[in-house]
C-alpha cells in the first residue's frame, strides 16, 4: 500500500471531522428559518455528522426522520460518494421491487461488502447466478415432502430440546436468555434443513458445532458493521492489513466455512460410493446438479442458515417479550388453541398438524403484529442501474442506493393509522381470519420476483414453537420494566439478551 496514503489519512479525517462539527453545532441563520425535511446535509460532508451521533440508534433516527418528510423519503449523502435514498414509502417499495426491478439489483457495493461471508449465496447475488438458485430454490420450496421433513425436524426439536429445556428451568427456577434458547432452537432446525446435519446446540453437545454457531454468529454481526462505518472504503484497509474487527472477521468465516466445506466434501464423497435416495435436505437437492461447485454449495447453504436461524429466532424473542406485558392476548391465544385442540381431540402437549397450524389466525395475527414493529431484517438495500424518478418524485442517480426501510414502514401513521405505536393483532383480522397484507406495505418478507420462499414454512413454524411453549408454560421477564435495545446486525436482534423465568401455566382461562 501506498505510504503516503496512509500519512494522509489522519488529514482527511480531521479536516472531515471539523467541517463537522462547525456545521452540525453552528447551523446557518437559513437552516435554523426552514423546518427540518429529510436528512439534514452539511457542505462537503453530507449527513456523516448526524450519523456518526445517531449511528447507535440508527433505525429510530432514521424512522423519526421520515416520518416528518412528506412523502416518507429523503436523499441521503455521505462521503464517498455514498449517495442514496432511504424511504418508507410503499409506492417507492413496490416501484423498485417490482415494477422496476431490472434496475434495482442488489448491487455490486452490497454484494461486496457481505461477499466474504455469504459468497454468491442467493441472498448476495444478481443476474444469471441469482436466477438459476432461485429457480432450483422455488421448486424445492413447493414440494410437499419439503414441507413435512420440515414439519418432522420442529416437532422432534420442540419435545425433544426445547419444551424439557423450559421444564427443567422451571423446575429449578433458572433464569434462561429466551433469544440464545430460540437461536441455539432455530440453529439446529436449519442445519438438519440445510444440511440434514444435527449441530446438537440447543441439546448441549458438540463442541466443533458450538463453536461453528458462534463463528456464524459473529460473522453475521461484523460484516453487517462493514455497512455503518462513517468512511466506506476504511474496513478495506483494516483487511488489508489483517487488524481488529476485520481479523476477528476473517477467522470467523475460516470456521464457518470450514465447517460447511467438511460436510460438504463428506456428502460428496458419500455420493460417489453409495446410491442416496430420498435425502430431503437442501444441500442433497442441489448436489442433484452436477454443475454445481462445492464453493457454490457452500455460499447458498451458508446463505439459507442465515436466513432460517435468525429471522424466526429475532421474531419469537420479540414476540415472547411483548406477550409477557399482554395478558389479554395471551388469553385469546390460549382460548383459539383451546378451540382446535378440542375439535382435534388433542391433549395439552401433543403437537398440532399442518392443517391444524393454518387454522390459528389470532396466533398469526400476533406474530405479524410482532413483525410489523419488529421486523427480523429492519432495513433492506437495492443499487440503481439508471438514473430513474421514484412515485414520490424524488430523483434517484445511477450506482445510487436505495434502502426500504421495513423498521419504519411498520411505524407510520400515513400507512396504519393513528393507531401505528400501539400493538394491536385485531387490525389483521378481518370475521375472525387472518388477513393477507400487501407485501409493499408489509415487506416482511421481501416483495416483488425476489419475495421470500419461506415465507409460510416461517409462519408455521413460528406457530408450531410459539403454540407449544404457551399452553405449557408462563414467559416472565425478569426486568419487567426494562425495554430491550436493539443490536442491528443483519437481523433485529435484543442487544443482551432476554432474561426469562419461566413457569407453569395454570389449567383454565380467565377470560
Amino acid at each position: 500500500m501506498d505510504i503516503s496514503v496512509l500519512t494522509l489519512t489522519p488529514f482527511i479525517f480531521l479536516t472531515f471531522f471539523s467541517f463537522s462539527i462547525y456545521f452540525l453545532f453552528f447551523p446557518s441563520t437559513k437552516s435554523k428559518s426552514k423546518p427540518q425535511q429529510g436528512f439534514k446535509h452539511y457542505p462537503f460532508v453530507g449527513t456523516l455528522p448526524l450519523f456518526l451521533l445517531n449511528r447507535h440508534r440508527f433505525l429510530d433516527w432514521s424512522t423519526e426522520v421520515l416520518r416528518n418528510c412528506r412523502t416518507n423519503t429523503s436523499v441521503f449523502k455521505r462521503p464517498g460518494k455514498v449517495h442514496g435514498v432511504i424511504t418508507a414509502n410503499p409506492l417507492v417499495v413496490e416501484h423498485i421491487l417490482k415494477t422496476q426491478f431490472e434496475n434495482y439489483p442488489k448491487g455490486e457495493r452490497f454484494i461486496s461488502l457481505l461477499e466474504d461471508f455469504l459468497g454468491r449465496g442467493i441472498f448476495n447475488s444478481d443476474g444469471e447466478i441469482w436466477k438459476v438458485q432461485r429457480k432450483t430454490a422455488s421448486y424445492e420450496f413447493n414440494t410437499k415432502s419439503l414441507r413435512n421433513f420440515v414439519m418432522e425436524n420442529v416437532r422432534v426439536e420442540i419435545q425433544s430440546r426445547l419444551l424439557p429445556i423450559f421444564g427443567k428451568a422451571c423446575e429449578t427456577e433458572r433464569i434462561l436468555d429466551l433469544q440464545d434458547v430460540l437461536e441455539r432452537f432455530a440453529f439446529d432446525n436449519v442445519c438438519k434443513l440445510a444440511f440434514n446435519y444435527d449441530p446438537a446446540c440447543l441439546g448441549g453437545g458438540g463442541t466443533s458445532a458450538a463453536e461453528f454457531m458462534r463463528a456464524f454468529e459473529d460473522a453475521a454481526n461484523l460484516s453487517a458493521g462493514r455497512f455503518m462505518y462513517a468512511f466506506p472504503g476504511l474496513y478495506k484497509v483494516k483487511k488489508f492489513f489483517n487488524i481488529g474487527s476485520e481479523k476477528t472477521l476473517n477467522e470467523s468465516i475460516a470456521i464457518v466455512h470450514k465447517f460447511a466445506e467438511d460436510i460438504i466434501h463428506s456428502r460428496l464423497e458419500e455420493k460417489k460410493t453409495t446410491q442416496i435416495e430420498n435425502d430431503q435436505d437442501l444441500l442433497s437437492r442441489f448436489m442433484g446438479d452436477q454443475n454445481n461447485s462445492p464453493q457454490f454449495l457452500r455460499d447458498i447453504i451458508i446463505s439459507f442458515i442465515l436466513a432460517g436461524r435468525d429471522t424466526t429466532s429475532s421474531a419469537l424473542t420479540w414476540f415472547f417479550w411483548i406477550l409477557s406485558s399482554r395478558h389479554d392476548v395471551q388469553q385469546k391465544i390460549l382460548a383459539e388453541l383451546e378451540t382446535i385442540r378440542t375439535k382435534a381431540r388433542k391433549e395439552i402437549g401433543e403437537m398440532y398438524s399442518f392443517d391444524e397450524l393454518r387454522d390459528m389466525h389470532y396466533l398469526q395475527a400476533a406474530i405479524s403484529e410482532t413483525l410489523r414493529l419488529y421486523p427480523p431484517v429492519p432495513v433492506d438495500t437495492k443499487a440503481c442501474r439508471n438514473d430513474d424518478v421514484l412515485p414520490d418524485g424524488t430523483f434517484i442517480g445511477k450506482s445510487w442506493f436505495v434502502t426500504y426501510h421495513t423498521y419504519a414502514m411498520g411505524r407510520m401513521e400515513s400507512i396504519w393509522g393513528k393507531d401505528y405505536g400501539e400493538y394491536s393483532p385485531e387490525r389483521w383480522l378481518e370475521n375472525g381470519v387472518c388477513k393477507t397484507e400487501s407485501p409493499f406495505r408489509f415487506p416482511i418478507f421481501h416483495a416483488g420476483p425476489r419475495m421470500c420462499l419461506g415465507k409460510d414454512m416461517a409462519y408455521i413454524q413460528m406457530k408450531c414453537i410459539a403454540a407449544a411453549v404457551i399452553e405449557k408454560f408462563e414467559v416472565e421477564m425478569v426486568e419487567k420494566k426494562k425495554s430491550p435495545k436493539h443490536l442491528l446486525s443483519l437481523t433485529l436482534r435484543m442487544e443482551n439478551g432476554l432474561e426469562v423465568m419461566i413457569k407453569k401455566r395454570e389449567r383454565g382461562l380467565s377470560i
